[in-house]
């Protein structure tokens, strides 16, 4: 008997997931957490429930991403409910498209998360998109796991709002690069 996996985004924390996510986390046979979700959320599974930590913070990861995987895949092949608890959005920055391919084959839910690329500025009053003054929004991370970097003298020529996810550790060199390549652009 096989079971099924439901990737499901917790939000950014402040209560910020959705109900549908709720109602999975209650039905879960097996709970796979991240460390980006709110602590209070692990009160929401069954008692019963087999809880298995796999978070990853900037350099320290408990499990690898292919652990991950296959942790996912042999639970399921247990013919467990997987809830795979992912912060923010399982799809934004958050590896979900990986898992989600890795799990071909098996019964596969997706739950979005609310991303904290807008809920987070909307909690704080600031729109990322305002009529007359900015038209669009771009995400951009600001932690590859690649040595790919952006291309700052695009990002600073957008009308648009940047928004930077898991920027913390190169916030300096984030501001730097944006400010260099802005006064270059208003002053080739």
């Amino acid at each position: 008997m096989r079971g099924k996996v439901q990737l499901i985004g917790a939000g950014c924390g402040r209560g910020l997931i959705s109900v549908k996510a709720l109602k999975a986390l209650k039905k879960a046979d097996v709970l796979v957490y991240d460390d980006l979700i709110d602590d209070k959320l692990l009160g929401e599974v069954r008692d019963d429930c087999k809880r298995i930590y796999v978070g990853k913070r900037f350099a320290k990861h408990s499990k690898t991403q292919p652990e991950i995987n296959e942790i996912l895949i042999e639970e399921a092949n247990k013919g467990q409910l997987v809830a795979r608890l992912k912060g923010g959005d399982s799809f934004v920055f958050g590896r979900g498209g990986e898992e989600y391919l890795a799990l071909e084959g098996i019964d596969c839910e997706l739950i979005p998360g609310i991303s904290s690329c807008i809920a987070v500025p909307e909690s704080l009053g600031i729109p990322v998109t305002h009529r007359g003054i900015a038209q669009s929004f771009t995400v951009i991370t600001g932690h590859s796991a690649s040595n790919k970097t952006e291309s700052y003298e695009a990002l600073a020529k957008l009308n648009g709002t940047l928004v930077f996810l898991m920027g913390i550790n190169s916030i300096a060199e984030i501001s730097e690069n944006l400010m260099e390549n802005h006064q270059i652009f208003l002053h080739p």
